[in-house]
């Protein structure tokens, strides 16, 4: 999938798998193997979304668009992401001890350093999942239901179970246990393909499940800023694409896309679970769809990207292969 060149030598190869699926659910274009079971780790957060707005949850706490932004997010920790989750525990009367998603230290630089200076440890609002578990809560609350919210008999992974097994269209053949606690359903990569697809798809049905996959899809591209930050793939992405695509990283090298224009899903995962590899190939694969421009500067930072020593000399490049380029 993507390959890494120091001088004129190929030091390191990230292999991997991808699928592009159309909205009837069929594999448009695929990489090493479709049918490969994973974990959709941070991927699949708008799914996990889906019961947050269906349910009713949503429009009863007066969410906005930039509330489903977190919701799908796996945000920096950055004072635009920590104040207004913090104001969503307000509005719900709950605290930061109400979350099960542990503390985190922010990757946001501004964030971590301030926290540092004032000898204070992160608070789990801080946790790059506490938009997803705010809306954890308020679904919760809406139920009226218990606040272990992440046990796997709770309703509100019950709720995100049939969310994830009805837009994969596939029964999940078990879980995993997330770095923010909350179980994650494991998937193929066709399934996950066949799931964003569907978001990609939703604005031409009027179903209630469509209808809210479009708001997230809506807000996600409305708020890029918010579904991860800055310096961030997803971020800087999302804005050279002008709205017209949302994208999720997850970890382990999980990559995903919704691209509305052309009712596509994209899925990818990077075997060995590089970062740096999934970045590249998501971008590839847009600029092979057509929807990034090869040679806008944030496409540039993860495609076809210089590799500088400590001196700021180019010493090599990040690059896909041949075989995802034209393969």
């Amino acid at each position: 999938m993507t390959e890494v060149r120091r001088g004129s030598l190929l030091e390191s190869l990230h292999l991997g798998h991808a699928v592009v699926c159309d909205d009837t659910g069929q594999i448009v274009r695929s990489w090493g193997d479709p049918e490969t079971v994973i974990y959709p780790r941070s991927s699949c957060k708008m799914v996990q979304a889906l019961p947050l707005v269906t349910s009713g949850a949503a429009g009863k706490y007066g969410l906005t668009s930039e509330h489903l932004a977190l919701a799908c997010a796996s945000h920096n920790g950055a004072a635009i992401h920590t104040d207004r989750v913090g104001a969503w525990l307000d509005q719900l009367g709950k605290t930061d001890g109400d979350f099960r998603c542990g503390p985190q230290m922010p990757a946001d630089e501004e964030a971590c350093h301030g926290l540092i200076r004032a000898y204070e440890t992160p608070c789990q609002v801080h946790n790059n999942c506490s938009g997803k578990h705010a809306g954890f809560l308020t679904l919760s609350a809406h139920m009226g239901a218990g606040p272990e919210y992440v046990d796997i008999d709770h309703p509100v992974q019950q709720a995100a179970l049939n969310a994830f097994e009805e837009t994969t269209g596939l029964s999940s053949p078990g879980y995993g246990i997330d770095g923010c606690s909350a179980p994650n359903f494991a998937t193929t990569l066709h399934g996950l393909a066949r799931a964003m697809a569907f978001f990609a798809s939703a604005r031409d049905r009027s179903d209630r499940q469509s209808r809210a996959a479009a708001r997230l899809v809506e807000a996600m591209v409305r708020h890029p800023e918010l579904v991860a930050g800055e310096g961030r793939a997803c971020t800087e992405l999302m804005r050279a694409m002008n709205g017209r695509v949302a994208i999720k990283t997850g970890a382990e090298g999980v990559f995903a896309a919704i691209v509305p224009e052309m009712k596509l899903g994209v899925a990818l995962k990077i075997r060995d679970g590089a970062t740096r590899a999934s970045e590249c190939s998501i971008a590839a694969i847009l600029v092979r769809l057509g929807v990034l421009d090869a040679d806008h500067p944030a496409t540039r930072k993860y495609m076809n990207a210089p590799i500088l020593n400590r001196r700021g000399i180019e010493t090599g490049i990040i690059k896909p292969t041949s075989d995802l380029i034209a393969g």
